[in-house]
């Protein structure tokens, strides 16, 4: 049996946990397994060398940041080059002294990284897509007994040059190299014992999972499920990578992330989400005629600002009102992109809204069982809660209300479809 297994960067945050995955990792090769393990930098790490970088480019903090690393006023192809080198060390780092204490704890290991990997991507440094992986290196340790520890988060491009994969990468990384090498399971391991019907810090009657198909899972990802990184997700149902979602720190059985079964058609609801960091856009007066709307979504589609929740609402004297949802952090660079079209005569009012937040509902069971969405505006009409957008999938409805509402809406969608009661 192969097994691939990541480590988060909380699982390995000092040497006495390094120490404590050492000793799983030579468990799980005494019982005859192969394993590959994944590792992510120590905890604090990336952001420690990110600010590095930073501090030495932009020592006045006087450019905006608008991206995952450093600030766009002095991102250019070389720094972002430059970066994806210093980041990645991070990775290296965790592990080299992960092999090293496999084994001294008497495994027999050997770490892997960049180059060595056989992780090929494109160049888009700091956010670089997997293009295909060449495991000839990792099955040779493989078969010489070893327990091969692979730097996460990073791969290389055509021209030799290190990238990574963009934040939560290592989770990406574990699974390509599970569907590249053919593992029997893909086990994430990280500082929560798996995936719950809703964050428990806010629900305490919230359940663990104990399976979810891909499509459930990739929703869940996708409204901020910190668990999974949602390309990792993508990965797993294109290559039916079974997944594991458990600890390091117990041996509690966590989530399993599986192709859909018939029996997850009994479950009506898997999940509900809570969505804080949104904002909203609203365009009073757009004219209704093909085209305006197409050109202002273009603008902000260019920024790299992805939207989510959208409404038209019909108008009068031949123009419409529309809103719609982007993350918080990029609202002031949308709003921005509207005002510069410079439409004219066609230019709309443009209203901002930071307080507000998203909540959704996720289940496979949506898909044959009518009035759910019936029965979740009943839940939160009953709570006073008025909801000011609507967004809906196969598998998901989405809401959005304002924020002083959002973790009161969450329990009462919770409680009111009985998550915490359900056999998951």
């Amino acid at each position: 049996m192969l097994v691939v297994c990541k480590f988060g960067g909380s699982s390995v945050a000092t040497l006495e946990r390094i120490a404590h995955c050492a000793q799983r990792c030579v468990a799980v090769a005494a019982r005859g397994d192969r394993l590959l393990v994944v590792v992510s930098a120590m905890s604090g790490e990336t952001n420690r060398l990110i600010a590095l970088a930073n501090a030495l480019v932009d020592p006045e903090g006087q450019a905006a940041s608008t991206g995952p690393y450093v600030a766009s006023a002095v991102r250019t192809a070389e720094h972002e080059r430059e970066l994806d080198q210093l980041v990645a060390t991070g990775e290296v780092v965790s592990a080299s002294l992960l092999a090293m204490a496999i084994q001294r704890a008497g495994g027999q290991a050997i770490s892997l990284v960049g180059p060595q990997l056989g992780m090929h991507t494109d160049r888009a440094f700091g956010r670089a897509r997997i293009l295909g992986v060449d495991g000839d290196r990792i099955a040779r340790e493989l078969e010489r007994g070893n327990i091969v520890v692979c730097a996460g988060f990073q791969g290389t491009n055509d021209q030799g040059d290190t990238t990574t994969l963009g934040r939560g990468g290592s989770d990406t990384s574990a699974v390509a190299l599970a569907a590249a090498l053919g593992a029997d399971v893909c086990e994430i391991l990280t500082d929560v014992d798996g995936v719950y019907t809703t964050d428990p810090r806010i629900v305490p009657t919230a359940r663990k999972i104990a399976r979810l198909s891909y499509e459930e899972m990739l929703e869940l990802a996708g409204l901020g499920a910190k668990v999974l990184q949602i390309r990792s997700v993508e990965l797993a149902m294109r290559y039916g990578v079974h997944v594991h979602v458990c600890t390091s720190f117990t041996d509690a059985p966590g989530t399993m992330i599986v192709p859909e079964e018939p029996h997850m058609e009994a479950v009506l609801i898997s999940g509900v989400a809570l969505e804080r960091n949104e904002a909203k856009v609203t365009l009073a007066g757009v004219p209704d005629v093909p085209g305006v709307v197409a050109k202002i979504f273009t603008a902000i589609a260019e920024l790299g600002v992805v939207v989510d929740v959208i409404i038209q609402n019909a108008g009068a004297n031949g123009r419409a009102d529309v809103s719609f949802t982007v993350p918080e952090a990029e609202l002031d660079r949308a709003a921005a992109a509207i005002t510069e079209l410079r439409l004219g005569a066609d230019a709309p009012s443009v209203v901002t809204d930071r307080e507000i937040c998203k909540i959704s509902i996720v289940g496979l069971g949506m898909r044959t069982h009518a009035g759910v969405a019936a029965k979740a505006f009943s839940l939160l009409a009953a709570e006073g809660i008025n909801v000011q957008m609507v967004s809906t999938s196969e598998i998901k409805i989405s809401v959005v209300v304002h924020e002083r509402y959002g973790e009161l809406a969450l329990r009462a969608l919770h409680d009111g479809f009985a998550l915490g009661s359900t056999a998951t």
